[in-house]
């Protein structure tokens, strides 16, 4: 197949747009394919592929989908990785099927240009490839056999079989449960091996599978406490936190009318604020400030403060040197370190820049953040153009400068330019770190990585996403930001977004901001907040408030709500130690009140089902199994049973358990019809000659449910032997 992206006869075009329509490859010989390049015409085009699947395997009938993705719609070549291992094996293919889904063009067929695949045919390797994969699918036939016969209550069949082919079901843990549960009906024993299991920690893959719960608390003064005594409503401010001591700090921001330099410590165990200083500027520190930068050495106990917003008007020669403070926090006491950090080789004054710490070295990172500089003549009005980190903003009349990424050595007190903004000094930087401001920046110290997304440059907005190494100065793309994705499924392009990190669970949570659609603000102010799993490269949304001005009704009440109300220039920061986010205050983007600022201050945990939670979950499966099987021996002792014993395990916090627990109760008055009628209807008896003892095929149903609970390589074949029986079409 050759490459022709001028030709627009070269190319293979379906007969609609309709589907199932694909191009079915068989390979020469088997090979181990590693990835896929799709070739275009040589400009856009509406039959491009904006969505499509890549199925491969050994044979035409059997296909595994290797990618599931889309084309840009322009004319530069594209390569994909195609999902190649299986249980860390390579996988053979001599069939490629390819399906499109989408053309860029609602109405028009699929064209595709040109394929091209990557990998080896090289027998020597390709040769136990596929010996190792037919005798995976036939040991994964046996299982699947093994499982059959075991819950059809074929044990001397089952024994036989597993003999013979030396094939084990599932890790031994797991027979020694079925043969408790569901041979012996031996219901004590199967919580003791339950109890065993959580002491061993084999749930947690269940759980880190689970999607996370968001819960809101507000956090309300203490009763005693002087209500005056804690910050007042800001936006544009900055926060961080002290884990070791669970304190997190907070400095300025712009309350609508004015910028503020008040210093406040909130102390999380004794729910208390404390004004740290009234009047930063003069005790030595920085003068008032919003969408300043702020980062903390937690082990130093030193907290530094960079970069700062002003309007055109205060904008003079003189009083735009960008200044650089730390505060001591045992000594209470600020200090500069540098009047104007341009003049010793540091970025000139920026604002809505990130700044983050790498403790092991010592080194502050700051990058992005648009330069200021004299604009005389242009007089600015606040909330006219850019949005700030403050929600302020200004109508800037000639094209905006920004800075680029710098890294501070605070034991040499040594600033040094790493990558300077590629547009402002062309061949400096690659173009993934096209400087910008409103992004986020947070250091991985395990990783030894810079993660870095979304923004604003100028009227553009941003959604890519990339690594930057600190140690070899390495860039890497996780996401370009140029192709169309579902909102659903990543954070939209953000400027005012707020983004934690925790290293240890490799997690990165964002909260977005406002709607990049500033005239439509009152509509637009809404917050989610995600997961982006670093080692799935996965996104998650776990939290959405959509709302409009219902839920911002009494947001500065001092009645708790179920949530914070949707809003921007708020700051978020996070405890990875107790795993517990903080938010305080914002701008609701009020149109009818546009100087209005938030002052309250909350706390998000995220959760997710614990082991004891999940044991308490099996607990309420077997002994809703045990009950149902007392009703037709003893409906009285049943009763008590219910009363007592099952009671003792429902989760009261779930309706949908405390439905299901009050509907047991009908069981005790069921009839003997009913009772074979709803298990016809369940599959728990499959015909009038089944074999099988009711019961064994109760708890049978019982430790399949159980064992989903454990990791994949200890359990039994997800699916059944029976899910792969068809009807013929005929």
């Amino acid at each position: 197949m050759k490459d022709f992206p001028s030709d627009q006869a070269s190319r293979w075009s379906s007969d609609s747009n309709i589907p199932p329509q694909f191009i079915l490859l068989k390979l020469e010989r088997a090979s181990l394919i590693e990835s896929i390049t799709f070739g275009k015409y040589e400009k856009t085009h509406v039959c491009n592929l904006k969505k499509f699947c890549i199925y491969g395997g050994l044979h035409p009938e059997n296909l595994v989908e290797l990618l599931n993705s889309g084309l840009k719609n322009d004319n530069q070549p594209e390569t994909f990785s195609l999902k190649h291992l299986v249980e860390g094996k390579m996988f053979p293919c001599r069939y490629i099927k390819i399906v499109p889904v989408q053309s860029w063009g609602p109405s028009f067929n699929f064209s595709i240009w040109y394929v091209e695949l990557m990998g080896t045919q090289e027998w020597d390797a390709v040769k136990p490839c596929i010996q190792w994969y037919n005798a995976y699918r036939e040991r994964e036939a046996i299982r699947l056999c093994l499982k059959h016969l075991r819950q059809n209550q074929c044990l001397e069949a089952f024994e036989c079989l597993q003999k013979r082919t030396k094939v084990q079901l599932e890790d031994p843990l797991l027979s020694e449960l079925h043969w408790a549960m569901v041979v012996k009906g031996d219901y004590e024993a199967t919580e003791q091996l339950l109890h065993r299991a959580v002491d061993n920690g084999l749930f947690g893959p269940y759980i880190h599978s689970q999607d996370y719960v968001p819960e809101w608390s507000r956090i309300l003064p203490c009763i005693d406490e002087d209500p005056c005594h804690r910050p007042g409503m800001r936006g544009g401010h900055q926060m961080c936190i002290d884990t070791n001591t669970e304190t997190v700090y907070l400095f300025g921001g712009w309350d609508g009318v004015q910028d503020l330099n008040d210093l406040w410590s909130y102390s999380v165990p004794n729910n208390t604020w404390t004004l740290l200083s009234n009047n930063t500027e003069e005790e030595g520190g920085p003068s008032a400030r919003s969408c300043h930068k702020m980062c903390l050495d937690q082990d130093h106990r030193q907290l530094f403060c960079l970069g700062r917003y002003l309007d055109s008007q205060h904008r003079h020669t003189n009083n735009l040197k960008s200044d650089f403070y730390m505060y001591d926090i045992e000594q209470k006491k600020w200090h500069l370190i540098c009047e104007d950090t341009a003049v010793v080789g540091g970025p000139k004054l920026i604002f809505d820049h990130q700044m983050c710490l790498d403790p092991e070295k010592r080194t502050i990172y700051v990058f992005g953040g648009r330069i200021l500089s004299p604009a005389p003549g242009y007089p600015e009005e606040r909330g006219l153009a850019v949005a700030s980190s403050s929600g302020v903003g200004g109508a800037f009349l000639s094209e905006p400068q920004f800075s680029g990424l710098y890294a501070y050595h605070i034991p040499t007190s040594t600033w040094r330019l790493l990558r300077d903004d590629p547009s402002g000094s062309p061949g400096l930087g690659p173009i993934e770190m096209r400087s910008r401001i409103g992004h986020s920046m947070l250091f991985h110290p395990i990783e030894r990585k810079l993660f870095i997304f979304a923004g604003q440059r100028s009227k553009e907005y941003l959604n890519d996403f990339f690594t930057y190494n600190v140690d070899t100065g390495e860039v890497t793309t996780v996401t370009d930001g140029t192709r169309r994705r579902d909102p659903a499924q990543i954070p939209a392009a953000g400027f005012t977004q707020r983004a934690t990190i925790d290293h240890e669970l490799n997690e990165i949570y964002i909260l977005s901001g406002l709607s990049k659609d500033k005239d439509k603000r009152d509509d637009n102010v809404k917050n989610s907040f995600w997961v982006y799993n670093i080692v799935d490269n996965k996104w998650t949304c776990v939290y959405r408030n959509d709302s409009s001005r219902e839920k911002e009704a009494d947001s500065n009440s001092k009645m708790p709500g179920e949530e914070p109300c949707p809003r921007f220039a708020h700051q978020l920061v996070y405890d990875h130690v107790k795993k517990a986010h903080y938010l305080f205050g914002g701008n609701p983007g009020r149109s009818n009140d546009p100087k209005m600022r938030l002052d309250d201050f909350w706390s998000l945990r995220l959760c997710r089902p614990s082991q004891s939670q999940l044991l308490t979950r099996c607990q309420f499966l077997i002994r809703k199994c045990q009950f149902r099987e007392l009703t037709e021996a003893d409906p009285i002792r049943a009763m008590f049973y219910l009363q007592n014993n099952l009671s003792a395990v429902v989760d009261r916090t779930s309706d949908e358990q405390m439905a299901e627990f009050h509907r047991l109760t009908n069981l005790l008055f069921r009839t003997k019809e009913q009772q074979e009628e709803d298990e016809l209807l369940s599959g728990k008896v499959d015909n009038a000659e089944s074999t099988v003892n009711s019961s064994y095929r109760l708890r049978s149903s019982v430790f399949d449910a159980l064992a989903r609970f454990f990791p994949d390589y200890m359990a039994q074949p997800r699916f059944s032997l029976t899910d792969f029986v068809a009807f013929d079409k005929a």
